[in-house]
């Protein structure tokens, strides 16, 4: 049975994930180092794990199978679950793929470098409703593609 894991500290779309959860009866998890109120649907559950670098991290990469749906933005997370054929998905619906994984982290390793020089490159757009739309109509695409594999 597909499973979503959830990198759900500071992600902007739980709800959505809900959702598409309750929709498709997907047990979900939301993995944080606290501060998320548990959810009420018997169908998600929040993992709080140790605070530390990584932590949800390595507690997705190490439950997460063949088939099932991660959340983040996390690049080297994605990498980790595309390597055990998960599929890894960004909460504005763009996806992480065995074709991207590696232009995605190189970029993200030189953005990384030209901040420690002291360089500001500003951040990420504001998240938009847009955004949240797309990531609802790509899940329930990954949804029917995970559940075919």
């Amino acid at each position: 049975m597909v499973k979503i894991y959830v990198d759900a500290d500071a992600c902007p779309v739980k709800n959505e994930v809900e959702r598409v959860a309750t929709r498709h009866n997907l047990e979900t998890y939301l993995v944080c180092d606290g501060g998320i109120r548990p959810p009420l649907n018997p169908l998600i559950q929040l993992v709080v794990v140790n605070h530390g670098t990584d932590a949800a991290d390595d507690w997705i990469a190490d439950h997460i199978g063949r088939a099932d749906i991660c959340v983040t933005n996390d690049i080297p997370l994605a990498g980790r679950c595309l390597r055990k054929g998960a599929f890894a998905i960004k909460p504005n619906g763009n996806t992480y793929t065995n074709d991207n994984i590696g232009m995605a982290l190189a970029t993200r390793e030189i953005m990384e470098g030209i901040r420690e020089t002291g360089e500001m490159t500003g951040g990420p757009p504001p998240f938009s409703k847009a955004d949240r739309s797309k990531f609802l109509d790509r899940m329930e695409m990954i949804v029917q593609e995970a559940r075919k594999s």
